[in-house]
Protein backbone atom coordinates (compact mmCIF):
# COMPACT_ATOMS: atom_id res chain seq x y z
CA UNK A 1 0.00 0.00 0.00
CA UNK A 2 0.97 3.47 -0.67
CA UNK A 3 0.14 6.51 1.58
CA UNK A 4 0.87 9.55 0.71
CA UNK A 5 0.89 12.30 3.54
CA UNK A 6 1.21 16.18 2.77
CA UNK A 7 2.69 18.02 5.70
CA UNK A 8 2.79 21.70 6.31
CA UNK A 9 4.62 21.79 9.51
CA UNK A 10 1.86 22.67 11.54
CA UNK A 11 0.83 19.75 14.74
CA UNK A 12 -2.25 18.76 12.70
CA UNK A 13 -0.17 17.75 9.96
CA UNK A 14 2.22 15.66 12.58
CA UNK A 15 -0.47 14.41 14.15
CA UNK A 16 -1.42 12.68 9.96
CA UNK A 17 2.29 11.17 9.96
CA UNK A 18 1.95 9.62 13.53
CA UNK A 19 -1.71 8.08 11.80
CA UNK A 20 -0.27 6.83 8.97
CA UNK A 21 2.73 5.25 10.73
CA UNK A 22 0.59 3.27 12.75
CA UNK A 23 -1.83 2.56 10.02
CA UNK A 24 1.27 1.12 7.67
CA UNK A 25 2.29 -0.83 10.54
CA UNK A 26 -1.15 -2.12 11.29
CA UNK A 27 -1.15 -3.84 7.35
CA UNK A 28 -0.63 -7.18 6.63
CA UNK A 29 1.60 -6.64 3.54
CA UNK A 30 4.85 -3.88 3.45
CA UNK A 31 3.47 -0.27 3.11
CA UNK A 32 5.30 2.90 2.14
CA UNK A 33 4.48 6.90 3.12
CA UNK A 34 5.47 9.28 0.61
CA UNK A 35 5.63 12.61 2.79
CA UNK A 36 4.85 15.82 0.61
CA UNK A 37 5.16 19.41 1.46
CA UNK A 38 4.04 21.75 -1.31
CA UNK A 39 5.31 25.50 -0.69
CA UNK A 40 3.06 28.04 -2.82
CA UNK A 41 4.27 29.89 -5.36
CA UNK A 42 5.93 33.32 -5.02
CA UNK A 43 4.08 36.40 -6.64
CA UNK A 44 4.62 37.02 -10.62
CA UNK A 45 7.31 39.38 -10.83
CA UNK A 46 9.28 38.16 -7.30
CA UNK A 47 12.09 36.14 -8.76
CA UNK A 48 12.82 39.11 -11.61
CA UNK A 49 13.21 41.33 -7.73
CA UNK A 50 15.16 39.12 -6.08
CA UNK A 51 16.68 36.83 -8.25
CA UNK A 52 16.29 32.59 -9.20
CA UNK A 53 19.02 31.70 -6.19
CA UNK A 54 17.33 34.00 -3.51
CA UNK A 55 13.71 32.20 -4.49
CA UNK A 56 14.92 28.52 -4.66
CA UNK A 57 16.60 29.68 -1.46
CA UNK A 58 13.16 30.54 0.30
CA UNK A 59 11.46 27.19 -1.39
CA UNK A 60 14.00 25.22 -0.16
CA UNK A 61 13.81 26.88 3.20
CA UNK A 62 9.68 26.33 3.63
CA UNK A 63 10.05 22.87 2.14
CA UNK A 64 12.64 22.23 5.09
CA UNK A 65 10.26 23.68 7.95
CA UNK A 66 7.42 21.90 6.56
CA UNK A 67 9.07 18.59 6.83
CA UNK A 68 11.01 19.14 9.86
CA UNK A 69 8.77 17.20 12.54
CA UNK A 70 7.75 14.75 9.85
CA UNK A 71 11.30 13.40 9.50
CA UNK A 72 11.63 13.15 13.45
CA UNK A 73 8.32 10.95 13.57
CA UNK A 74 9.10 8.73 10.33
CA UNK A 75 13.07 8.44 11.44
CA UNK A 76 11.98 5.85 14.52
CA UNK A 77 9.49 4.10 12.00
CA UNK A 78 11.79 1.69 10.30
CA UNK A 79 9.00 2.06 7.36
CA UNK A 80 10.05 2.73 3.35
CA UNK A 81 9.48 6.40 3.30
CA UNK A 82 10.06 9.05 0.97
CA UNK A 83 10.03 12.83 0.48
CA UNK A 84 8.73 15.08 -2.00
CA UNK A 85 8.79 18.95 -2.55
CA UNK A 86 6.56 20.65 -4.64
CA UNK A 87 5.75 24.44 -5.62
CA UNK A 88 2.40 24.99 -6.49
CA UNK A 89 -0.79 25.05 -5.55
CA UNK A 90 -1.28 22.84 -2.55
CA UNK A 91 -4.93 21.11 -3.11
CA UNK A 92 -3.99 20.54 -7.15
CA UNK A 93 -0.50 19.45 -6.33
CA UNK A 94 -1.27 16.79 -3.70
CA UNK A 95 -3.83 15.41 -6.01
CA UNK A 96 -1.28 15.43 -9.38
CA UNK A 97 1.50 13.57 -6.66
CA UNK A 98 -1.42 11.41 -5.42
CA UNK A 99 -1.81 10.45 -9.23
CA UNK A 100 1.54 10.20 -10.54
CA UNK A 101 2.71 7.85 -7.11
CA UNK A 102 -0.27 5.95 -7.55
CA UNK A 103 -0.87 6.40 -3.91
CA UNK A 104 -3.52 4.34 -2.81
CA UNK A 105 -4.31 6.43 0.52
CA UNK A 106 -3.81 10.15 1.55
CA UNK A 107 -3.77 10.95 4.88
CA UNK A 108 -3.86 14.43 5.98
CA UNK A 109 -4.40 16.87 8.82
CA UNK A 110 -7.52 18.51 8.44
CA UNK A 111 -6.68 22.03 8.08
CA UNK A 112 -2.93 23.60 8.72
CA UNK A 113 -1.03 26.52 8.42
CA UNK A 114 -4.22 28.44 6.68
CA UNK A 115 -6.49 26.66 9.20
CA UNK A 116 -8.46 30.60 9.50
CA UNK A 117 -9.76 29.98 6.01
CA UNK A 118 -11.62 26.79 6.24
CA UNK A 119 -14.36 26.88 9.28
CA UNK A 120 -14.65 22.66 10.40
CA UNK A 121 -12.24 21.62 7.34
CA UNK A 122 -9.52 23.22 5.74
CA UNK A 123 -9.83 24.76 2.29
CA UNK A 124 -7.12 22.37 0.89
CA UNK A 125 -8.43 19.21 2.91
CA UNK A 126 -12.18 20.07 1.00
CA UNK A 127 -11.05 20.22 -2.49
CA UNK A 128 -8.46 16.88 -1.95
CA UNK A 129 -12.24 15.21 -0.60
CA UNK A 130 -14.17 16.61 -2.98
CA UNK A 131 -11.74 16.02 -6.23
CA UNK A 132 -9.99 13.16 -5.62
CA UNK A 133 -9.66 9.76 -7.07
CA UNK A 134 -8.10 7.92 -4.12
CA UNK A 135 -9.39 7.77 -0.96
CA UNK A 136 -8.42 10.09 1.75
CA UNK A 137 -8.31 9.93 5.60
CA UNK A 138 -8.92 13.37 7.59
CA UNK A 139 -6.92 13.49 11.13
CA UNK A 140 -8.20 16.30 13.54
Amino acid sequence: MKILVPVDGSPISTRAVRFAIRLAKQLGKPASITVLAVSPPLFPGVERKIGSAAVSRHHAEDHEQMLADARKALDRSGLDVHERAEIGDAATTILDVAGKERSDLIVMGSHGRGAVKGLLLGSVSSKVVAQGKVPVTIVR
